[in-house]
């Protein structure tokens, strides 16, 4: 039965309409100040800085060369790039600009660091080599290298702030956002993702798993989301696979927040998956009405959940 909304002791999860847009006017912080934004991959950045300065903030954009998105420079009230191992321009340019608060938006790429060189392949400068000496000696987990660039740029009186102060709009809320709901079997397969989602985050490994049948299909690690969903799609070849995506348990809300867009369903769809699976206001959808659109076009159900209601399904 389509839906099984007995699997939740009873209680039926709200069908959420696709509503959640960015910067709909409303602003956690007091009055309009200079932000900082280090940009990554993708359109994150790209929301952030146009409803930060929606809302009066200035903007001052420092992109990863080769990963922000171009179309920032017309955006950002300043914008400027550096190359990803040239630490010490990002932290000039943003403290010319007395960006004191700055966010982090958008992907960054790791495998750049295992080209034949490794790190010395990006010609780090000596900001770089400090960082990475002083701060990312343990392991080259995402929390570490992410923590080490906030304590480098700590050196010279910068903070990082969550994008999320600014834009809480884009979490999205609890229940289910698509017409189609998970099938009795898909519920089974997202308690049991849920679960090994959640020890794969524990150990810095990756936030998403895909699993049919209550089998493991795919982890994801350094290769991301849509990547990992494409190797599950190689792997389960008849398709109709769930992908669980969920937080960290111990998630800094500064960075690497689980983030699904166009691009998540679009590569869902061509590799076989039916259900996709996210931890409520810990998610960021981006370009929501979009996203539930394609995912109702394809017959793919969306559903966010929270671990307070997974255990609850569990015990019953």
């Amino acid at each position: 039965m389509d839906g099984c909304p007995e699997l939740f002791s009873g209680r039926r999860l709200p069908t959420m309409e696709p509503n959640v847009l960015p910067f709909p006017g409303s602003n956690t912080l007091a009055s309009p100040q200079t932000v900082g934004l280090l940009a990554g991959g993708g359109r994150f950045p790209i929301l952030f800085a146009e409803g930060a300065r929606a809302q009066g903030h200035r903007v001052i954009g420092v992109g990863v060369q080769g990963m922000a998105p171009d179309m920032l420079a017309s955006i950002c009230d300043e914008y400027y790039s550096f190359p990803i191992g040239r630490m010490g321009r990002a932290i000039r340019l943003f403290k010319k600009a007395k960006a004191k608060r700055v966010v982090m938006a958008g992907k960054i790429d790791k495998t750049v660091m295992y080209g034949p060189m490794g790190i010395w392949g990006l010609i780090p400068d000596w900001r770089a080599i400090h960082c990475w000496w002083t701060y990312a000696w343990r392991d080259r987990k995402d929390d570490t290298l992410l923590l080490a660039v906030i304590s480098e740029f700590e050196r010279d009186g910068i903070t990082f702030e969550s994008a999320l102060d600014y834009c809480p709009e884009l979490l999205v809320k609890h229940g289910f956002l698509t017409r189609r709901k998970p099938s009795a079997s898909q519920w089974k397969d997202i308690r049991f993702g849920w679960e090994l989602a959640k020890e794969m985050g524990r150990l810095d490994v990756g936030q998403s798993v895909a699993v049919n049948d209550l089998a493991v299909i795919a982890v994801e690690a350094i290769e991301g989301t849509d990547r990992c969903i494409r190797r599950a799609g190689e792997l389960c070849r008849r398709g109709g696979f769930t992908v669980v995506k969920v937080a960290k348990p111990q998630q800094d809300m500064r960075f690497d927040v689980p983030t699904i867009g166009l691009q998540t369903i679009q590569t869902m769809h061509e590799s076989g998956g039916r259900v996709l699976a996210v931890e409520a206001n810990k998610t960021i959808i981006i370009d929501s009405p979009e996203v539930v659109e394609l995912a109702d076009r394809f017959g793919i159900a969306i559903i966010s959940l929270n671990a307070e209601e997974l255990a609850l399904t569990h015990a019953a």
